[in-house]
């Protein structure tokens, strides 16, 4: 008889517990069960597409935030939009018309003849804070203006901007006696020279160049009237 034998024996006439090791040997049907995993555990799948969407809106932001930060940017430095409000630069420009500035041109080389700038009205003499004119005189020349003409050192200049139908007898706007142009200056006036304030006018004068925000170069609104400047 082995000795498993005589513990089953003395179990059943004596009435003792059940030998101790025998609770310690494993059920095999324990052993075969299958593992099932911890139930609240995420599915690696599920898992994995939470990070996909994370990482997406990571870099959804930062797009965002470049985009952001480049165009601010480029406002402050670089172009601008303005909207022409007036009819100052009837001829040229409308009321409503939309045209993108270049702020750097002046960084770069110093204005010219004929450029349509935007300038500040740093003397508030008019509701808005901006102006837009055009150069007609540069620093060391002499300008004057009478009877509808634009001299420059004593010669006239020809302005094929200007519009016959706007600018002619009885539509010229105020005369300007001869005067330099200062160091660092610009003469400006609108191409409506009957209805323009601009550097004829003690309220406008002269403009440093420290006060041309830039140059306007094209019209982008509305479509009708897209073109170069």
């Amino acid at each position: 008889m082995t000795d498993d034998d005589w513990w089953a024996q003395a179990v059943d006439e004596f009435g003792l517990e059940p030998s101790p090791q025998a609770a310690l040997v494993p059920s095999p049907a324990a052993d075969s069960a299958p593992d099932d995993g911890d139930p609240t555990e995420p599915d690696a799948a599920l898992v994995q597409q939470r990070r996909r969407r994370r990482s997406r809106l990571v870099d959804w932001l930062v797009v965002g935030t470049v985009s952001l930060g480049a165009a601010l940017l480029l406002r402050q430095f670089v172009v601008q939009q303005f909207a022409v409000d007036g009819e100052s630069m009837l001829g040229s420009l409308h009321t409503g018309d939309r045209v993108i500035v270049n702020k750097l041109s002046y960084r770069l080389h110093d204005p010219r003849h004929g450029d349509i700038v935007v300038l500040e009205d740093l003397n508030g003499s008019v509701a808005v804070r901006d102006l837009i004119k055009r150069v007609v005189a540069l620093p060391g020349e002499t300008i004057e203006y009478r009877d509808c003409q634009l001299l420059l050192d004593s010669e006239p200049v020809s302005e094929p901007y200007l519009d016959p139908a706007l600018v002619g007898r009885n539509h010229c706007g105020a005369d300007q006696p001869a005067v330099v142009v200062e160091p660092d200056h610009v003469f400006v006036m609108g191409d409506n020279r009957d209805s323009s304030l601009d550097s004829r006018t003690p309220a406008i004068g002269q403009v440093p160049f420290d006060h041309l925000i830039g140059r306007a170069f094209v019209i982008v609104w509305p479509f009708s009237d897209l073109h170069w400047l």
